[in-house]
């Protein structure tokens, strides 16, 4: 297993510069986790995936780590459907990189977490009862001094989610775009770049 060794090693130099923080504490993304494996273990590292329980609302998988035809790690995911705008159509794909990201984990690919900064980033953003309450808001508003005052109302949320959880508020901004560009469309505001 010296192939692994090298590979934790090179991943750990790797970390600086390169990881997420969310509320203060460093996440690394999974794809830093598979560009090193990948870099380090080439063909020699084959990566399985299985749907171990799947419906039209949510998704368990299993990622099996192999390196030169031996088991290493496993890791598994849940993704339910109806949690974000991209897991509506995207909860597989989802779910695929999070099992992998959680088994190149387990092979010791850490960074003191073996959440990886998505995993973390999508809990807290779930969780956050505030954020989600101003986007239901969002979507019912129907008249311009509605919309100012929602900004208003909201703005010191979406600093917070911005400067704690990068992740979060790029999704974030995702949505609000797409319930912006929606009120444009539908005559409420005018598209004045807010």
């Amino acid at each position: 297993m010296s192939k692994l060794i090298k590979t934790i090693s090179d991943f750990k130099k790797s970390l600086n510069g390169k990881t997420v923080s969310i509320f203060g504490k460093s996440y690394a993304t999974v794809s830093l986790r598979l560009g090193v494996a990948r870099r380090n273990l080439g063909t020699s590292l084959d990566i399985v995936t299985k749907v171990l329980n799947h419906d039209d609302k949510q998704i368990l998988m299993q990622a099996d780590i192999f390196i030169d035809g031996k088991h290493v790690a496993t890791g598994t995911a849940h993704e339910l459907r109806a949690t974000t705008r991209i897991n509506q159509t995207s909860y597989v794909e989802n779910c695929e990189t999070s099992a992998v990201g959680r088994a190149l984990a387990m092979c010791g690919m850490i960074d003191d977490q073996v959440a990886s900064a998505e995993e973390v980033s999508l809990a807290i953003e779930s969780s956050d009862q505030k954020l989600q309450q101003a986007l239901k808001d969002l979507q019912v508003i129907s008249h311009k001094g509605a919309y100012n005052q929602w900004l208003t109302n909201n703005q010191a949320t979406f600093m917070k989610l911005k400067e704690n959880d990068p992740l979060a508020y790029q999704r974030f901004l995702e949505k609000f775009t797409s319930v912006k560009n929606q009120l444009t469309k539908n005559g409420v505001i005018e598209n004045v770049g807010k």
